[in-house]
């Protein structure tokens, strides 16, 4: 007995220091449990493939007897996936290693001895919570089908099907719908059992007594009440008398009150959930992509960037706290998600360590813009953030933070007025480049590391021949702050990282772009 004791305690030691046990382990829990997995979703659809046929082949086997080898392949093969997939599940739900180990060390510390009686009692114990639960009841039953000489066994068909609930999150978010709704579905069920019981009480008292020919029992009046109430009406049994017509008016309206309220429940229960699963399908997707810029807040501003980010083919995402404002941008075609920005979990699921690039603060509050700015770059300090302000002194504040950029609307329209006011005919020709009027805009390109313009002379690059004005270059120098030089001379040299600022047509534009790519 000793001897057990010792190498039970021995082999949960070895498992729990085992790296490939917990390797295999957790590669079978991902695949069984684990939604973001992406080798989860090849093995939903084999299952989805499995019970289908299974059940397929069960329900011809009906009448027409299915070939040996269908039933060899549902007996042996089907039958062994589905036991094998209710034991694996059994062994990731719990370790039963650390069960020994917590058992043992507990001994230890209170100088007992170990029991194999209640060690074995906890074990069976912990896996009976797994066994009991609706889910690995229905896998269980799911099994029995497979023994064809017992007939009785071929209901339990049914479960192979509710099986499909654990590969189909559209019927799992269903099911959560109406467990969410539990306490007020429950509420109307027992509501609907008092007026039944009551209707038919009173239709077999009014009626009962072979006054009405297809009223023998109270039975039927409690199934003439039922589908009087679900507003059904096989019409296999009417009431005779005018008492029993009066209950069946006041059941009818009550039937109708009460289907409409489970389904108002149930209504407004999916709009919800459906708003959940659009936003979670919103994360993955964008969790698998790279350099993605994320909006916080769809005011005015928020729109105009969102619309030109669109318009540039940008991967970005709108983040609004306001229900009504996500809605909006998702209508108008962006990906929206409706959360708060100053919270870390949202840009946590958005891999904001790899997956985010640029981060705009563009709400109207200029303090809910730090939180955001400030949270982001505690999360990610390479992040580019642009924070919008209107405060002077919250945007040092900014600065000190280590925002890169802080957009001052209020200070740029007041600069834009006294343009226009002063020099109306440059304003004029800034606005048009700036809304591309006549096809002309402003870009920036950066020099790659051994690109074309890498190393090469302005003269060299040619941009009169291309049809495009080189504004200037910005430069990092040696304290690593950008420095922009104005219209270089042609014999200045580019490097990698410079960035060129120019104007032209978009034709020109892009043709530059190609080039130097």
């Amino acid at each position: 007995m000793k001897d057990t004791k010792n190498m039970l305690v021995k082999f949960a030691y070895f498992l729990e220091a085992s790296p490939r046990y917990k390797a295999v382990k957790g590669f079978f829990y991902n695949l069984l449990e684990n939604d973001e997995y992406p080798y989860k979703k090849y093995f939903d659809f084999f299952m989805i493939f499995v019970i289908l046929s299974s059940v397929t082949l069960l329900v011809m086997d009906v009448k027409h007897h299915v070939p040996q080898w269908l039933d060899d392949f549902d007996l042996y093969f089907v039958t062994t996936v589905f036991v094998t997939e209710y034991l694996l599940r059994m062994w990731v739900y719990s370790d039963v290693h650390k069960i020994i180990i917590e058992e043992y060390e507990e001994t230890l510390f209170f100088g007992k001895k170990l029991s194999l009686g209640e060690l074995f009692w906890k074990i069976v114990k912990n896996k009976w919570e797994y066994m009991t639960t609706p889910s690995a009841i229905i896998d269980l039953l799911a099994i029995f089908p497979s023994y064809r000489g017992f007939r009785l066994l071929r209901v339990f068909i049914l479960f192979r099907a509710f099986k499909m609930l654990r590969y189909t999150k559209s019927l799992t978010s269903f099911l959560e719908v109406l467990k969410n709704k539990k306490f007020e579905l429950i509420t109307l069920l027992t509501l609907s059992a008092f007026f039944i019981f009551i209707a038919g009480i009173m239709l077999y008292v009014f009626e009962g007594n072979n006054i009405n020919p297809n009223i023998h029992n109270l039975f039927d009046a409690f199934y003439w009440a039922l589908i009087t109430i679900s507003t059904v009406g096989y019409g296999d049994i009417s009431p005779v008398t005018p008492e029993g017509r009066i209950v069946t008016m006041l059941i009818i309206l009550t039937g109708i009150g009460l289907i409409s309220f489970v389904t108002s429940i149930i209504v407004s229960s999916f709009s919800e959930r459906l708003t959940i699963l659009r936003e979670d399908r919103i994360v993955n997707t964008l969790s698998k992509k790279e350099n993605i810029t994320v909006i916080c807040g769809f005011g005015l501003l928020g729109r105009l960037v969102a619309k030109e980010l669109f318009k540039e083919g940008i991967e970005f995402v709108v983040i609004e706290k306001e229900e009504e404002m996500a809605e909006m941008a998702y209508s108008m075609g962006y990906r929206a998600i409706c959360a708060d920005a100053t919270r870390e979990s949202i840009f946590e699921q958005l891999k904001i360590d790899s997956n985010i690039s640029h981060v705009l603060c563009l709400t109207s509050d200029d303090i809910q813009n730090t939180f955001i700015a400030v949270n982001v770059k505690s999360l990610n300090p390479n992040v580019y953030v642009t924070a919008r302000c209107s405060d002077e002194e919250i945007a040092q504040k900014m600065y000190f933070a280590k925002v890169d950029q802080v957009i001052m609307p209020e200070e740029i329209a007041g600069m834009m007025a006294s343009v226009y006011i002063g020099e109306p005919v440059a304003f004029e020709v800034l606005l048009s480049i700036i809304e591309q009027k006549e096809k002309i805009q402003i870009e920036e390109f950066e020099v790659l590391p051994r690109s074309y313009a890498d190393g090469k002379t302005i003269r060299d690059i040619g941009f009169e021949d291309m049809r495009i004005i080189l504004l200037g270059v910005l430069r990092t120098n040696e304290s690593n702050e950008p420095d922009f030089i104005f219209n270089p001379p042609e014999d200045f040299i580019l490097q990698s990282g410079d960035n060129l600022v120019f104007i032209g047509y978009t034709t020109a534009i892009s043709n530059f772009k190609r080039m130097m790519q």
